[in-house]
């Protein structure tokens, strides 16, 4: 199955660097987002991000759970996140923790897709199995 909508960055809270040396930082963040949709609900994502001296050199890990409505089934689950940018070279995974999903989104399974158009409207593809 696949699920496409949009979502907002609710609230965006960066936390002072956890370590900083030679114009590298490594800090934690945390976000709030309202999901629209297919998937309807919100979710809260912990994040711990890395920065480079080089602009559009960093990366992140992160770990989401969403509380929502997915097809008309509702429920929890939890998406892990691995992001590169590589001097603007992007790459990003965004997966179902196996097992995670509670409610009527239990035998949840999947991959999170996001784009970014010119405009900051942030969309998702959720291609996704039961």
């Amino acid at each position: 199955m696949t699920a496409k909508g949009t979502f907002d960055l609710v609230s965006v809270t960066p936390q002072p660097p956890l370590h900083e040396s030679d114009g590298v930082s490594i800090g934690l963040v945390t976000i709030d987002k309202t999901w629209h949709g297919d998937l309807t609900g919100t979710s809260v994502v912990t994040m711990l991000a890395t920065a480079t001296p080089v602009e559009n050199s960093r990366s992140y890990v992160a770990m989401e759970r969403i509380e929502g409505t997915l097809h008309g089934r509702s429920g929890t689950f939890v998406v892990q996140h691995d992001a590169v940018s590589d001097e603007g070279a992007q790459s990003l995974s965004v997966r179902v923790v196996p097992d995670s999903a509670t409610g009527g989104l239990r035998g949840l399974r999947g991959e999170i897709a996001i784009s970014i158009a010119p405009d900051g409207t942030h969309s998702y593809t959720f291609d996704h199995t039961f």
